[in-house]
C-alpha cells in the first residue's frame, strides 16, 4: 500500500497540470471573447460605416476564416488526455471492490478485538497514531453499507448511528438523513430491538412521508410488538430506549471460534497469566548453540518469555540493514496468505488469515543464507529440511486467528518426506504501534512484536505428538505495519540434535 501512496501523489500532481492546463485554455478564450466583445460593439453600431475602412473589411474576412477556425480547434482541444492516460496507466494496480470491503471489514475487526465504539474510528482516537484521521458522515454511511450488505446488522447498526451521530451535530454530506435512517431502523429491528426500530422509522416517515418502504415496515413493526406484548400479557408498549445506541447495546453475534474472548482479550492485554510465581522461573542466558563455534566469541542474548511449554526471544538477531535487505526481496512476490482446506488439502484463502506473504530461497542472496545458517545456529536444529523462509506482512487489520503449526492430519502428502513440522522460529521486523502480538489462548500468554528480535518454540513434543497447547494467534494490527518472517523446522534431520522421548509428554 506504500506504493499507492505515491501513485496518487503522481496522480495529484497530473491533476493539478490538467487544471492549469485548462485554466491556460480558459484564459485565452476569455481574452478572445473580451477582444471581440468590444470590436462588435463598434462594428454593429454602424456596419457601412466601419466596413467603409478597408482594413477593417480585410480584418473580418481574416477573422472569419481563420481566426475563428483557431478558436473553434482551441475549444476543441482537450488537454484531458495527459491524465487520462495516466490514470489509465496506474489503474491496473488500484484495489478493486473487494479490496475496499476487505478494509472495512478490517476496520469493523478491529473495533471488536480492541472494543473501540464508531467514534473512536471516526475521530481518529487510537493509541500510538502520529496523524489524524477522520471520518466524514459518508464514510460511515458506506461501513455501515458494508456490513448490511453482508448481512452483518451488528456492525451495521453502529456505523449507521455513527453517521447519524454525525449529521445531527451539523456535519454535512452527500448522503442524506433518510438514508442513514432507513438503513439503521431495519438494522436495530434485525438486532431485536423493535420499540428502537418503530422510533427510528416514525423519525425517518417525519423527514420523508411519503418513503413507501418506511411506511410498509413501520406497520409490520408495530404488528409484531403488539403481539410481543399480547403473548406477554403486556396492555402498553414500553418506551424506546432513548440511551444512544454505542458499542455493548447490542450483543455481538457468536460465530465458529470457541475460544474468541479469550483470544481477543489476550489481544487487549487482558486475562494474560504471567504470574510473580511464573516470573521468577523465567531467566536470560547467552546461547551458545551447543557450543557452536560461530557463536562462541559472540553468543546470542535468549531470554524466556514462557516456562511451560517453553518458549524464548532471542535478541539482536536481525540487523537493520538484514531487514531491509529482506523486505525488498519479498517485497514484489507478496500475495494473499493461503491455508490448507482441512477436507481437501488444497492451499486456499481464509478470512481467519489476512496477511500478504513471499518465500525466499538460500541461493537467492547471501543475507538469506546468512539468517538461515545463523538460525541452525542458535537453535541448534537442521535447516535442510526445514521450509524456505517465509516473510509476512499484515497491514490494515491484518492477522491470523488461532491456528496450529503443525499438521494434525497424518495423511498429508508434505509429511511423508519430512516428517511434521517440529518447531517455529519467528523473526519480528518491525516495531508495532499498537496490537499486533502473538497470543497463546491455551495458557494466557502473550508475546509483543519487537524489532530485530525472534521468538521459538516447540510444536511437538519428543514423542512426535502434537503440542496443543501451541496453538496460537497473530491479533489484528491496530496501528502500523507488522513484517515477520518464519522459520518452520520439519521432524527429518533432527533425530539426533533433538533425540525422541519416551513418553507423549517428554
Amino acid at each position: 500500500m506504500t506504493d499507492l501512496i505515491f501513485t496518487e501523489r503522481e496522480l495529484v500532481q497530473s491533476l493539478k497540470e490538467y487544471i492549469q492546463a485548462q485554466e491556460s485554455k480558459l484564459e485565452t478564450v476569455k481574452n478572445w471573447a473580451n477582444k471581440l466583445d468590444v470590436l462588435t460593439r463598434t462594428s454593429t453600431s454602424d456596419p457601412e460605416g466601419f466596413l467603409a475602412h478597408p482594413v477593417n473589411a480585410y480584418k473580418l474576412v481574416k477573422r472569419l476564416n481563420t481566426e475563428w477556425s483557431e478558436l473553434e480547434s482551441l475549444v476543441l482541444h482537450d488537454p484531458s488526455d495527459g491524465f487520462i492516460s495516466n490514470i489509465s496507466m496506474h489503474r491496473q494496480y488500484f484495489p478493486d471492490a473487494e479490496d475496499e470491503m476487505g478494509a472495512a471489514k478490517a476496520l469493523m475487526r478491529l473495533q471488536d478485538t480492541y472494543h473501540l465504539d464508531s467514534e473512536s474510528f471516526s475521530k481518529g482516537k487510537l493509541p500510538g497514531v502520529r496523524y489524524n484521521a477522520f471520518l466524514t458522515v459518508d464514510d460511515c454511511f458506506d461501513m455501515g453499507k458494508t456490513a448490511y450488505n453482508e448481512n452483518d446488522y451488528y456492525h451495521s447498526v453502529l456505523w449507521m448511528q455513527q453517521a447519524l451521530r454525525q449529521m445531527d451535530a451539523g456535519e454535512e454530506s452527500k448522503t442524506s438523513k433518510a438514508e442513514v435512517l432507513d438503513y439503521l431502523s431495519y438494522s436495530v429491528y434485525r438486532m431485536g430491538d423493535l420499540p428502537r426500530a418503530i422510533e427510528l422509522t416514525r423519525r425517518l416517515l417525519s423527514i420523508d412521508p411519503s418513503h413507501q418502504r418506511a411506511g410498509g415496515n413501520l406497520r409490520y413493526f408495530e404488528q409484531l410488538l403488539s403481539k410481543e406484548l399480547r403473548e406477554k400479557g403486556h396492555d402498553e408498549q414500553e418506551p424506546a430506549d432513548e440511551k444512544p445506541i454505542q458499542l455493548g447495546t447490542y450483543e455481538r453475534p457468536k460465530d465458529y471460534l470457541p475460544e474468541r474472548e479469550i483470544y481477543e482479550s489476550l489481544c487487549r492485554g487482558e486475562g494474560v497469566k504471567m504470574t510473580s510465581r511464573r516470573l521468577s522461573r523465567l531467566f536470560c542466558r547467552y546461547q551458545d548453540g551447543n557450543r557452536n563455534p560461530r557463536l562462541l566469541l559472540k553468543p546470542m542474548k535468549e531470554e524466556d518469555e514462557w516456562d511451560n511449554p517453553h518458549i524464548v526471544r532471542y535478541l539482536e538477531v536481525l540487523s537493520d540493514e538484514e531487514i531491509e535487505k529482506i523486505k525488498e526481496l519479498a517485497k514484489p512476490r507478496l500475495a494473499r496468505a493461503t491455508v490448507r482446506d482441512p477436507k481437501t488439502g488444497v492451499l486456499i484463502t481464509a478470512h481467519y488469515r489476512v496477511s500478504k506473504s513471499a518465500w525466499l530461497e538460500a541461493e537467492e542472496d547471501p543475507v538469506i543464507a546468512r539468517v538461515n545458517q545463523r538460525i541452525e545456529d542458535v537453535t541448534a536444529l537442521s535447516v535442510d529440511t526445514a521450509e524456505l523462509l517465509q516473510v509476512a506482512n499484515y497491514g490494515v487489520g491484518g492477522q491470523y486467528e488461532p491456528h496450529y503449526d503443525f499438521s494434525r492430519r497424518p495423511f498429508d502428502s508434505n509429511l511423508k518426506v519430512d516428517g511434521n513440522r517440529l518447531a517455529t522460529y519467528l523473526n519480528y521486523m518491525s516495531d508495532v504501534e499498537a496490537g499486533g502480538a502473538t497470543v497463546f489462548p491455551d495458557f494466557g500468554a502473550a508475546i509483543k512484536p519487537r524489532k530485530g528480535t525472534a521468538v521459538f518454540w516447540y510444536n511437538l513434543f519428543r514423542s512426535g505428538e502434537g503440542d496443543y497447547r501451541t496453538r496460537h494467534a497473530a491479533c489484528p494490527v491496530l496501528v502500523g505495519s507488522k513484517w515477520v518472517s518464519n522459520k518452520w523446522f520439519h521432524e527429518r534431520g533432527q533425530e539426533f540434535r533433538r533425540p525422541c522421548g519416551l513418553t507423549e509428554v517428554d
